[in-house]
């Protein structure tokens, strides 16, 4: 009882963080199951059940507070569900752990570059109502992203959502929405072909029900709080994560000196908590500018 309850804490931290910042349900739950000593494929196969009803639940709330631009779901989910499926089936055996670390550099670079665009750059007469993806742009997008995640546990949204913050005048709201709602058909296609390869007896309904309990929650608590954050400070929340996320990869990939791990992830949290601080007070003297505009205009 006490695991499947922490269990359950796990999908609900996990939902939030997914559901809020539109990456890390996958990476976060896969990770913590890892520890328990559940085997990677189990985990995965585990995590992606789970996520056939908490991207449901996350995707409606989501549609139902307007953080969703439909035809950008519609166009990233038929080959971001080819590239889950395969990865799931054929491809699962494949080094993914050789890759990893260069797809975690070029998202490390996007989350620099989307951190301090919207930090120093952003205004918000340039964003947009909707997301502006052609089939060309869409197809390799939904792929890659779509066989990153059925293979690591995790790689729709930590993909998907930087390289479509990445570009100019995105919605921060609408990306996440449509990221987290579009997960819903990537997990049904990575489910499926998990139960192919692995079959319905390997997985433990008892930790997948705890999962999916704890994301049901989260979810519309995650959506809400996407609607109520300034695009802005959204932007650089997403950023900061996106980093913090893809460091850990390469500092274990390619550093051996396992000492200095802390510091680095403390010296990349404390620039991102600067970061945050710096929006927060720059929306609070923005805010401030107006009131003081619309007093005068009354006076």
């Amino acid at each position: 009882m006490k695991k499947l309850l922490i269990f359950a804490f796990i999908g609900l931290l996990a939902q939030l963080i997914d559901g809020a910042l539109g990456m890390a349900y996958g990476v976060t739950s896969t990770t913590l199951l890892l520890t328990f000593g559940i085997a990677p494929a189990v985990a995965s196969a585990s995590v992606h059940l789970a996520e056939v009803v908490t991207t449901a639940a996350s995707g409606a709330s989501h549609i139902k507070f307007g953080n969703v631009d439909k035809q950008a779901v519609f166009r990233l989910i038929i080959p971001g569900s080819i590239g889950a499926f395969l990865g799931a089936t054929f491809l699962s055996n494949l080094p993914g752990d050789l890759v990893k670390p260069y797809i975690s550099l070029f998202l490390l670079l996007l989350g620099i570059y989307v951190l301090t665009r919207f930090l120093f750059k952003f205004r918000t007469s340039e964003e947009k109502r909707g997301i502006e993806l052609t089939r060309k742009q869409s197809i390799p997008l939904g792929l890659i992203a779509g066989f990153a995640d059925a293979t690591g546990g995790g790689g729709w949204g930590p993909i998907a959502t930087p390289v479509l913050l990445s570009r100019k005048g995105m919605s921060a709201r609408k990306v996440v929405g449509t990221v987290d709602t579009s997960e819903f058909a990537i997990a049904v296609s990575a489910t499926i072909g998990f139960l192919i390869s692995l079959g319905w007896e390997e997985v433990n309904w008892l930790w997948v029900g705890a999962l999916m309990i704890g994301g049901i929650i989260a979810a519309p608590i995650a959506a809400w709080l996407v609607q109520k954050v300034p695009a802005q400070l959204m932007g650089v929340l997403v950023g900061g994560f996106i980093i913090l996320v893809n460091a850990r990869t390469i500092v274990h990939t390619w550093i051996e000196n396992d000492v200095i791990y802390p510091y680095i992830y403390i010296g990349i949290a404390l620039i991102w908590i600067v970061a945050i601080s710096y929006t927060i007070s720059k929306l609070g003297a923005y805010k401030n500018l107006n009131k003081a505009e619309d007093k005068s205009l009354a006076d």
